[in-house]
């Protein structure tokens, strides 16, 4: 039996590698075939909170009342002392069967965060469009169409201040923030009023006159509210030249004190129908306090001063042993 042979019987020539083709690369010895990574799974997205469903009783808007928050907001909440929360509901603004509603969540004395609550059937079935932004608040709104629109809000601290505007252009499904002034601005926007989708005015109070005695102003936009061109200064009230009417497209946003709730109403005929309300008071902020586990002391090693005085005391040494004599006394 040749070489060759005996090695093709023992299986050592199959193993070896062959070289390749001259001029056809570098010789490599054959691996088994890489191993190929599974496909990326997508990451689940959170779930959005379940729609709020109208069905004759006030709805109760959610608000989470932990201690960090209430801490974070320098409150002073408790089981045993309690912050009462409310809701206050500014504007109105019926979109076709769309519905919105602008406001904030608020203290006696603090506003927390604003809120923004929409509806697509007409009032049955709302949800929040915007998330809570910190201790600010959301005022007036308008749509031009069905797609494009504007909310003015300005945060809330001491005095109002930093107005911006909230902007969509898909029928709020998605909002843009854009701050009105680039440095701290005290005041906010008591109106505005857009007659087409590129132009509108705007009048801010400034809250307090200035050195000069203007307080109010008049601003006018070309570019959608993204610039404004200050128009006017007063130290009075300024009069807009257009203004919206009162109640848009037959339906109207009322607080009713019977019932402690805001009440969204649709004109019919000579008569207005409640198509939805929500509750003025929410559930009192009174966040656990975090048990303090007790744990056993170990008791205190003993002080060295107690151990002195503890300790008993050693003997006297004797004195000098005299030797034995032998002298009579």
């Amino acid at each position: 039996m040749g070489l060759a042979a005996y090695l093709a019987m023992t299986g050592l020539l199959a193993q070896a590698p062959v070289p390749p083709p001259s001029g056809q690369g570098t010789f490599q010895i054959p691996g088994p075939p890489p191993e190929t990574a599974p496909p990326p799974t997508e990451s689940a997205k959170p779930a959005e909170p379940p729609a709020m469903v109208y069905a004759g009783k006030p709805l109760k808007l959610d608000q989470a009342c932990t201690l960090e928050e209430v801490s974070s907001f320098g409150l002073h909440c408790s089981e045993s002392d309690p912050c009462e929360i409310f809701l206050e509901l500014s504007h109105l603004e019926a979109v076709g069967n769309k519905l919105f509603l602008t406001g904030n969540l608020h203290t006696e004395a603090l506003t927390l965060q604003s809120i923004l609550l929409v509806s697509e059937d007409a009032g049955k079935t709302w949800r929040e469009g915007h998330q809570r932004l910190r201790q600010s608040g959301l005022e007036n709104i308008q749509f031009i169409d069905f797609e494009m629109g504007w909310i003015s809000g300005h945060t809330l601290h001491t005095m109002p201040r930093d107005p911006f505007l909230l902007t969509t252009t898909d029928g709020g499904k998605t909002w843009r923030k854009k701050l009105l002034f680039e440095d701290g601005h005290l005041g906010s926007v008591e109106q505005f009023f857009f007659d087409t989708k590129n132009t509108g005015s705007m009048i801010v109070d400034r809250t307090q006159a200035s050195e000069t005695g203007s307080r109010y102003e008049l601003y006018e936009s070309q570019t959608a509210g993204d610039t404004w061109t200050l128009r006017q200064v007063s130290g009075r009230p300024i009069v807009p030249r257009r203004t919206r009417p009162a109640v848009a497209q037959g339906v109207r946003l009322r607080a009713d004190a019977r019932s402690k709730s805001y009440l969204i109403e649709r004109q019919a005929g000579a008569r207005w129908q409640v198509v939805s309300a929500f509750q003025v008071r929410l559930d009192d902020c009174k966040p656990a306090e975090p048990v303090k586990e007790i744990t056993e002391k170990e008791p205190d090693p003993p002080s060295e001063q107690y151990e002195k005085q503890a300790a008993p005391a050693a003997p006297k040494p004797a004195g000098p042993v005299k030797p034995p004599t032998l002298k009579k006394k």
